[in-house]
């Protein structure tokens, strides 16, 4: 007896057997069967075979053939069994070769062996026309069914998969960029692309193969008749009807030997490149497609249940369907409940985790170093707004920020970092708080369940409802309800839906501080991006004109002012210029704004081509120009406490006229004082615009709305 650890002992059984060297090394050496195994082919088709041999050749060809079916029914995708289209080949091969030998043995001995034999006796069953007919049926089925239809199959998914092969790549090449992917995983898919394409090529090639295969044995039924015939009459002294009884049966015989085995290798080619969606092996997808949908099950039931009790329909049948389906559509139900509890119990036992850090499964015990980590921007939402986040719930705001984030990278070409949503007990239900690394930078209130109605200054009417402020640009609005909302727009209300007051809200926090979120990582970022397009430019002026730091505050004060950096290419060829004259990053940013003149007028110009300003009184603004000092390299306007708030007043009473005209604020001065007088007036009017005359290009004219002064 062999104790555990201790070597099987050899020679007895099929262990015996299997441990016999020279098995060993046969099994070692798998690419030596199979040139063997080709090569004994070739030979086939010359020398002629025992009759003993062909009947083990015959039965190896129905296992092979049996074995390949199975293997296409158990696959979950087409590579799986990527050697397909080779080994099609080589079977067909093999099968043609047994034809030919087989027909050898029919013409010269009328006899075949014992596989032909009893096939075509269990087919003729005594009865040589009805067992004529039912193989030439079959033959039938095999050539223009299944033959036909697996090689039409083949040839449709060869050209639809060549024709994704560029989508996919591209597909491939968009994740890779997003950072979905690593490098690796997109060289495995690129790969894995190629591989079904030159798949699904060879099947469509090697599918004629099988065609002409399935002809083949047409045509050798009809000389093994005809010519077997002639040679059992002429040659071996038979008479007629045992020459036609002899040869018929041993054809149907050779041609079901022959024809059960390509029938199935055909219907296996079908079902590889046919399942391209599979997820599971083929029964048990048909099971659960199929049979898995309760609602059909009991409707499929009654029908059959129906039929069953109608007079003159057999009752057994339809009864044990109708039974059969009912049974279904019972399991079916039961399998349905089931996968919810576990569900639910899957739910609470990863809350139940959640809530316990160092558990199996849970999320990782947090350590101290976690909290040193500062998200560049969050959203922090009361639990009353969760709805609006939740998909599940109906809620939309997570595709609303995507979208905010394309948006802002098309009109102020910086890359909005990902936005992180929490959940905060310790704000009222319908809160919300804007951060920009840790710091509240925006916050508002909604209200559950309602709609925010504003006056674009063209109602004709009133609505009742809850007075509130529109949080992203303070303007006056009443929350009303649902059923209110339709009485409103008739009205000439602007109704707005909770998700977007609060995307709206989200969007201009986030271009107001757009120069707050671009950081020295994301100048790096933009930087490597505009490679692709001016590699030669950007090798050229980085480090060596300017510095990436020093193009971070130029970067920093456009998006302060909202200029867009999009066209990263043409503030560098402007900073090439200018950077090795002057190293002030104003002086450096008025430039900057000369060159992206076109870009800022496009931005304030009305549909006349006219920009709407306030003017500075000429008096003033040789007064600005002589009071701007530089202190630690920036330059500032040298102004007593009540010169810059009596400057601020005049300002602030034709930044309120321009309003009430309904244009937007607009002040426009020299390129001497205009940053300077930008960076006094940012505090008290934020949304006011400061433009210098340099920045008006050609075309586009400047309409005055007032002037400052102090006279």
């Amino acid at each position: 007896m062999n104790t555990k650890g201790s070597e099987p002992a050899s020679g007895g059984g099929i262990a015996g057997i299997l441990n016999i060297p020279f098995l060993q090394s046969l099994g070692n050496q798998r690419e030596l069967i199979v040139i063997i195994g080709v090569i004994g082919i070739v030979v086939t088709l010359v020398i002629p075979l025992p009759l003993f041999l062909v009947d083990i050749l015959l039965a190896l060809n129905l296992c092979i053939a049996l074995i390949i079916l199975l293997v296409s029914m158990y696959n979950r995708e087409a590579l799986e069994f990527s050697v397909f289209p080779s080994l099609l080949l080589t079977v067909t091969l093999f099968r043609i070769s047994l034809n030919v030998a087989t027909t050898r043995l029919i013409l010269s001995q009328a006899d075949a062996g014992r596989v032909i034999e009893v096939f075509g006796s269990f087919v003729t069953s005594g009865n040589l026309v009805v067992g004529t007919i039912i193989f030439l049926i079959l033959v039938l089925v095999q050539f223009i069914v299944i033959t036909k239809g697996a090689g039409r199959i083949a040839e449709v998914a060869a050209r639809f998969t060549l024709d994704s092969m560029p989508g996919k790549q591209m597909a491939v090449d968009a994740d890779l960029n997003a950072g979905l992917i690593t490098e690796e995983q997109a060289r495995e898919r690129r790969d894995k692309i190629r591989r079904e394409s030159d798949f699904y090529g060879a099947m469509d090639g090697a599918s004629k193969f099988v065609r002409g295969d399935a002809i083949l044995g047409i045509i050798l039924v009809i000389v093994n008749v005809i010519a077997g015939f002639i040679i059992g009459v002429a040659m071996m002294g038979m008479d007629w009807n045992t020459a036609i009884t002899t040869y018929t049966q041993l054809t149907i015989g050779d041609g079901l030997v022959s024809q059960l085995p390509a029938l199935m290798i055909s219907v296996g080619s079908g079902m590889i490149v046919s399942r391209a969606a599979s997820e599971g092996n083929l029964g048990t997808e048909i099971m659960t497609q199929l049979f898995s949908r309760h609602k059909v099950m009991w409707v499929a039931g009654s029908l059959m249940a129906f039929f069953a009790i109608m007079p003159g329909f057999p009752k057994f049948p339809f009864i044990t369907l109708a039974a059969f389906c009912f049974a279904s559509a019972y399991l079916g139900m039961q399998g349905e409940k089931k996968a919810a509890e576990e569900a639910r119990q899957e739910e609470e036992a990863k809350q139940q985790q959640a809530a316990m850090p160092g558990q199996p499964g849970g999320p990782k015990e947090e350590r101290p170093q976690d909290y040193l980590h500062v998200d560049p921007m969050e959203l922090e939402i009361g639990y009353g707004l969760i709805p609006i986040v939740d998909a599940k719930q109906g809620g939309d705001l997570l595709d609303r920020i995507t979208m905010i984030r394309r948006q802002l990278a098309q009109e102020l070409g910086v890359i909005i970092p990902p936005i992180r949503i929490r959940d905060n007990i310790q704000l009222t239900p319908n809160e919300y708080k804007i951060k920009i690394r840790t710091v509240v930078v925006g916050k508002g209130e909604l209200m559950s369940g309602a709609y925010l109605a504003m006056d674009p200054g063209t109602a004709t009417r009133q609505i009742r409802g809850v007075p509130t402020v529109e949080p992203a640009f303070n303007l006056p609005a009443i929350w009303i309800t649902e059923s209110q909302k339709s009485d409103a727009e008739v009205a000439g209300y602007t109704v707005v839906e909770l998700p977007a007051v609060l995307a709206t809200h989200l969007t201009e926090t986030i271009k107001k501080h757009s120069h707050e979120i671009l950081t020295r990582q994301g100048v790096k970022e933009l930087i490597d991006n505009a490679k692709e397009q001016g590699g030669a430019l950007i090798d050229e002026i980085i480090p060596g004109v300017i510095s990436a730091g020093d193009l971070h505050k130029v970067l920093q004060n456009l998006l302060r002012e909202r200029v867009s950096i999009r066209d990263l290419l043409l503030i560098l060829e402007t900073l090439a210029t200018i950077a090795p004259r002057s190293k002030n990053s104003d002086v450096q940013t008025e430039y900057v704004r000369n060159a992206l003149a076109p870009q800022i007028c496009e931005v304030y110009k009305n549909d006349d081509g006219v920009v709407p300003v306030i003017t500075l009184d000429p008096n003033l603004e040789a007064k600005l120009e002589g009071a701007i000092q530089e202190s630690d390299g920036v330059f500032r306007f040298s102004l007593s406490p009540a010169e810059a708030n009596r400057i601020l007043e005049a300002v602030g009473v034709q930044v309120e006229e321009t309003k009430r005209a309904g244009e937007y604020p607009i002040m426009i001065c020299s390129p001497t004082v205009r940053p300077q007088l930008k960076r006094l007036t940012e505090t008290n009017f934020g949304e006011l615009v400061v433009l210098s005359y340099n920045e008006i290009v050609p075309g586009v004219e400047i309409r005055s709305m007032g002037m400052v002064t102090l006279e």
